[in-house]
């Protein structure tokens, strides 16, 4: 390797191996670049008056942004250079660590922001635990899930009070949003995985009971529901963001308003910069510029399936099945809040929303997808070792 190309390695946009990558995977590649370049330059114009009314600075939150993508492209990268294996094997440490910080956010420790206790303190940043543990929640599902017909039934019990628990933390925060994706995603994982259906429908029924648990426990997230199916009955309240939200969607036309000109976010659009930013986008790059990003959305989606799929071992296509429902499903339920088809959930649009953790969880998830592309077409891949022995490994379960 020459030096130059030892000294590229360290940034984030090149890498020199993508021309032994599978198509796959350089293909998944690029369209994650591309969602993220939109991404940057939405987050830019959504930010600028915010930014500047607060500091005279209106490029704040871009550049710290672009920290975050930073050290996210960086550990992308990193991430799409490991075997597979070894990721999961890795990522339990990691796992507990996240479960702990998770933990801290219910203490004194944890920072309170409208009424929600998600946060801790790193210096002058904020750190979201329940966002950056998304890919390891997904790479530990895969694991268990994979092998989950050699695992005993106190084995199996363990994992699931585990997966359980972490979703139980997420609600006291309270966070019904990420709680109610990460049971998604660990629900599409089991069922990729082939678990009784007759489970899978008790622990579905389970969780629409959880969330009715959480809507009487917590009135606000009632009125979301209420807001949701009538918004003018309360236009200056529980209504009001989804209104504005309408009319930047609405304002948008066909072309739109163009890029930087749009009115709802001057101070009429709440949160426009982090769960409300496709309403800001679909008013300045209108019907036209909505249907492009959601072909874009929908086509990762199927790409994804698509190296789900053609994975040749029961991990790979876990984990691929996992990351589709993490990025794409999430994006569309983004989007379907923004557009008032769903009721008003707080999550973040993944890489567009600003938010260090949500980017660095969106961009670990798109290197584990990555990975498997690059998988489909390796045949020396190691098998994960476990105490069942080898017969028994994952990445030997048809």
């Amino acid at each position: 390797m020459s030096r130059t190309t030892a000294l590229l390695r360290f940034l984030p946009l090149f890498d020199p191996t993508t021309a032994h990558w599978s198509r796959e995977a350089r293909l998944i590649r690029w369209l994650t670049l591309v969602w993220l370049g939109l991404g940057l330059i939405t987050l830019f114009s959504a930010s600028y008056p915010v930014a500047l009314s607060e500091g005279g600075f209106g490029e704040r939150y871009l550049l710290i942004q672009l920290l975050w993508v930073f050290l996210g492209l960086s550990l992308f990268n990193w991430v799409v250079r490991q075997p597979l294996t070894r990721l999961v094997q890795l990522s339990g440490v990691g796992f507990f660590v996240l479960i702990g910080l998770l933990l801290l956010t219910l203490m004194p420790t944890g920072i309170t922001i409208n009424g929600a206790t998600r946060w801790l303190a790193i210096g002058p940043f904020l750190i979201q635990p329940s966002e950056l543990l998304k890919p390891l929640l997904l790479l530990q599902a895969a694991r268990v899930f994979g092998r989950w017909s050699g695992l005993t039934i106190a084995t199996r019990a363990l994992w699931l009070t585990l997966f359980a628990f972490v979703i139980a933390v997420i609600l006291l925060q309270p966070n019904l949003s990420t709680a109610a994706i990460c049971g998604l995603c660990l629900w599409f994982v089991a069922l990729a995985a082939g678990l009784p259906y007759r489970a899978l429908g008790t622990t579905a029924i389970s969780g629409l009971v959880i969330v009715g648990i959480s809507l009487k426990a917590n009135p606000y997230q009632w009125e979301r529901i209420t807001s949701f199916l009538n918004p003018w009955a309360d236009p200056m309240g529980n209504g009001y963001q989804l209104i504005q939200s309408l009319l930047a969607i609405g304002s948008g036309g066909w072309f739109g308003s163009g890029f930087g000109f749009s009115q709802q976010k001057l101070f009429y659009l709440p949160i426009q910069y982090t769960d409300f930013i496709f309403s800001v986008y679909a008013e300045e790059f209108g019907f036209v510029g909505s249907c492009v990003l959601l072909s874009l959305i929908v086509g990762y989606g199927t790409l994804a399936m698509h190296i789900a799929t053609q994975a040749q071992h029961r991990l790979q296509r876990l984990t691929a099945t996992g990351a589709m429902v993490l990025l794409v499903g999430q994006a569309l339920l983004n989007i379907g809040v923004a557009a008032g088809a769903l009721p008003t959930t707080g999550l973040p649009l993944p890489l567009f929303s600003y938010g260090g953790s949500s980017m660095i969880a969106s961009l670990t998830t798109a290197a584990l997808l990555v990975r498997v592309a690059r998988e489909l077409s390796e045949d020396n891949v190691v098998a994960l070792p476990t105490p069942l022995g080898p017969d028994h490994s994952p990445m030997n379960v048809s």
